[in-house]
Parts: C-alpha cells; structure tokens; sequence
C-alpha cells in the first residue's frame, strides 16, 4: 500500500474510533456528561454549524466582541434594555416547554441567589409565550429576572451565537461587554460555577 493510502486510512479508522467511543461514552455515561465537556461543546458547534449574520443581516457576535445591548420586554409588558452595567452577566435561553431547560432552572436560580452584589448577575430570556412564562414562574419561581422574546431566526439567542434555535443556551458577558463564552445544552449539578470561573 503507498504511504499516503496508508495515511488516509489510518486516519479514517481513527475518526471511526473517536466516533464509536464518543458513542460509547454517551451510552454509558448519558449524553449530558459528554456533551457537557469543552469538547462535546466543540462538537455541537461544529454539528449544528456556525452562521456570520442573522437572517436580517446583523453580524453574529463572536468570542471576545463586544455584545450591544438588547432590546426585550420584561413580563409586565413593559420594554427592557439588558447589557453588562460593568458586571458579569449569565444570560440563559430558555422555555416552558424545554423540559432540559425546565430541569436546570433550579442550578441558575441556586447560582443567581449565591452571587453577592459584584458577582456574576442571572438573566433569563424565555423564548416562548408569556401566558406560559408567567404559568410557568408561577409553579417555579426564581430568583432572577425573566424577559420573554419571540422565537425566530432573528432572535437575539441567534445573534449570540445560537445558528440553530437550540435550548437552553448559555452565554457569559465579561464585567467589559464582551462575549466570553457560549454553552448549548442545560448544565448539570456542579457544572455551573466551574464554566463561569474557567
């Protein structure tokens, strides 16, 4: 066999192998642990793809840019404008009817109620209706701020990031207004503290 044959085989059989043990691995241990990993988040981005604009034409705010403020209403009705103010800011995607999402908003809620006044603020943008939002908090309420926006190509989930309208998704404004990190997938106990300090 030539010596570049031998090469493409070898790392086809490799790709083959990561492939089966990445299955394995989501068998054994669920797909939560894995694809909660920074390499399963590498996969899930590279899978569900990346996008340069939205829809309508923004550019997608990368890693380290700085995020604009975002225009949302708050459940009273009422037009809200959500940025950093100098503090960190865990936004969360979410909706009512996501049951992962449903399944990790006792972890933000625990995390929102043990940050001290510079800590890390919690903000929930529910992507959904706001009769089932308000249901929703009614039976589970939190401890941090909830805006609703309506779902589409153009929402703001998109425009940090989220190309494929995935929930939950996560993103970390630094105390600076700049993207830090995104997360698609609910978080698991303990996960939390660690993804916001790395």
């Amino acid at each position: 066999m030539k010596p570049w044959k031998q090469t493409v085989l070898i790392g086809a059989l490799g790709i083959v192998g990561a492939m089966a043990g990445l299955g394995a691995a989501m068998l054994a241990l669920g797909p939560g642990a894995v694809l909660g990993t920074p390499a399963g988040q590498w996969v899930l981005r590279h899978v569900f793809g990346h996008q340069a604009t939205t829809p309508d034409g923004r550019a997608v705010i990368g890693l380290g840019e700085v995020v604009p403020a975002l225009s949302l209403n708050g459940l009273n009705g009422r037009p809200h404008t959500l940025e950093s103010h100098g503090q960190p800011l865990l936004i969360n995607y979410w909706a009512s009817w996501c049951p992962p999402c449903v399944e990790e908003m006792p972890l933000l809620d625990d995390f929102a109620s043990a940050q001290g006044p510079g800590g890390v603020r919690v903000a929930g943008i529910a992507l959904d209706g706001e009769d089932a939002v308000k249901d929703f908090l009614m039976r589970h309420p939190v401890a941090f701020p909830i805006y609703l926006e309506t779902t589409g190509p153009n929402d703001s989930s998109v425009l940090l990031g989220n190309a494929r309208g995935v929930l939950p998704y996560s993103v970390l404004i630094g105390a600076d207004g700049r993207l830090r990190k995104t997360r698609l997938g609910a978080f698991r106990e303990g996960e939390l503290e660690g993804w916001v300090a790395d």
